[in-house]
């Protein structure tokens, strides 16, 4: 008798612990990272100076094929919050609102360079079904800081799901890192701080005051290191010192401070005593402005689907289920994140036909997710359209160019395989001109 009422205190503490703890279900901390190369981090480049970034390696798992569906400002936030790619959302280019606000009376923006000539949304519909929607549903409480640039007041993130918003505005980016940060009075109680510890202040502050009985979600998404390029000043200064050139100190500056920020907000978890019940994910929206190097390509040039524009950093810690120090070479998107975190949150497969992302929660456990093909697409220039299977790269121009590498033989894309009589190239050239016809949208 008394071995069986042991037994049942023990399978009662089991059972009730997690909640005691928090652990039924675990806070999830995004944090997104503007215009941030793959590599540009420490821990791959001695120019820069990431300790909390290179630690979040060690301590979790890194995904270096990471990439972004239309590596674009708006687009790639569309395609993170909804699990889908950013040209079925009608959205291949930023958001360009016409009015001086940032506001705009038009759905649609035409860029009149453009040589798709091809209309792109002016804000995310409220009827696409965002992951803070989903986590909603699964009882967290959902905080955005940040950069939002998916639409103007209407579209704000306290209309798609989440509960509160901090430093959001109609901009893309601000118009210094130092005060008056933006063109409205977004932000106007301040003097000589820094915006990125602006934003992290909020995060930190959120983080150690959050006493609510439900799990949270904060996506904390930076302005940083997006122009205009405006390093902190103790920062700049530090890399004028060991000899860098003042636009190398400036960025250097600009990323050791996301850097800054993003130990300071693992910290924060840590002092509230919950770092080993919350998930962390640090990402970026696209390739960066400057050198890429090894990798061809960047933000602007024309070669934005190339390795260096469409490739980003990708860290995820997830307590107890990521195994410390492992990387995955698995070609992923950040459509991904989508369904991750409502398989995280659900603890079920999220099922979904509408989206195009899968859960990485598998890889992240050590299993290895099912091969795929993924898919590309740009605007702006005459490079458009790519899929990437396995190592294999092909990328379409509007010109009827096309170019094939083998991304991991070849990782900066100088050994062009077009012509050379490659099976894969014919495959890769059918799934490509399928996929459009699904996916494209077709304007009278």
């Amino acid at each position: 008798m008394k071995n069986n009422i042991v037994i049942l205190i023990i399978l009662f503490n089991i059972l009730l612990m997690p909640r005691l703890m928090g652990q039924s279900s675990p806070n999830i901390v995004l944090l997104f990272v503007d215009d941030w190369g793959w590599s540009d981090v420490g821990f791959r480049n001695d120019k820069f100076y990431t300790p909390n970034i290179d630690q979040l390696k060690i301590d979790g798992m890194e995904f270096t094929r990471a990439y972004i569906p239309t590596p674009t400002c708006s687009p790639s936030r569309a395609s993170l919050l909804t699990g889908k790619e950013a040209i079925r959302l009608e959205m291949p280019r930023h958001i360009e609102p016409e009015n001086r606000d940032g506001t705009s009376d038009k759905k649609y923006n035409y860029w009149k360079n453009d040589p798709a000539n091809m209309p792109s949304i002016n804000w995310l519909p409220l009827e696409e079904v965002t992951y803070a929607e989903v986590l909603k549903e699964q009882g967290y409480f959902n905080m955005f800081i940040g950069k939002w640039h998916l639409g103007h007041e209407p579209y704000y993130p306290i209309y798609q799901g989440f509960d509160e918003m901090y430093g959001t505005g109609n901009w893309g980016h601000p118009k210094s890192y130092y005060p008056d940060f933006f063109k409205d009075n977004l932000l106007e109680d301040y003097t000589d701080e820094y915006l990125t510890d602006v934003l992290t202040d909020k995060a930190v502050n959120f983080i150690a005051g959050y006493d609510r009985e439900e799990p949270f979600m904060m996506s904390l998404w930076y302005y940083n290191v997006h122009s205009p390029h405006v390093g902190r000043k103790d920062l700049v200064e530090k890399y004028l010192k060991k000899g860098y050139n003042e636009k190398e100190a400036i960025y250097a500056a600009m990323v050791t401070s996301m850097d800054e920020s993003v130990g300071r907000v693992r910290e924060a978890l840590k002092g509230k005593g919950i770092d080993k019940n919350t998930v962390v994910f640090v990402i970026s929206d696209q390739g960066g402005f400057f050198s890429n190097a090894p990798l061809s390509g960047g933000k602007i040039g024309g070669n934005t689907l190339g390795e260096g524009g469409s490739r980003v950093p990708f860290l995820v810690y997830y307590p107890g289920v990521t195994t410390p120090g492992s990387v995955s070479d698995t070609p992923i998107q950040t459509i991904d994140v989508f369904p991750t975190l409502a398989e995280i949150a659900s603890n079920k497969t999220y099922k979904y036909q509408e989206i195009q992302g899968i859960s990485l929660l598998p890889e992240m456990k050590g299993e290895k997710l099912r091969s795929r093909d993924l898919y590309f697409y740009r605007s702006y220039e005459d490079q458009y359209a790519a899929i990437m299977s396995g190592n294999w790269k092909l990328i379409k121009y509007r010109s009827g160019k096309y170019e094939l590498f083998n991304v991991v033989q070849d990782v900066s894309e100088n050994n062009n395989l077009i012509g050379k009589d490659l099976s894969i190239e014919k495959k890769l050239k059918r799934k490509l001109k399928k996929w459009e016809k699904r996916a494209v949208p077709v304007y009278d």
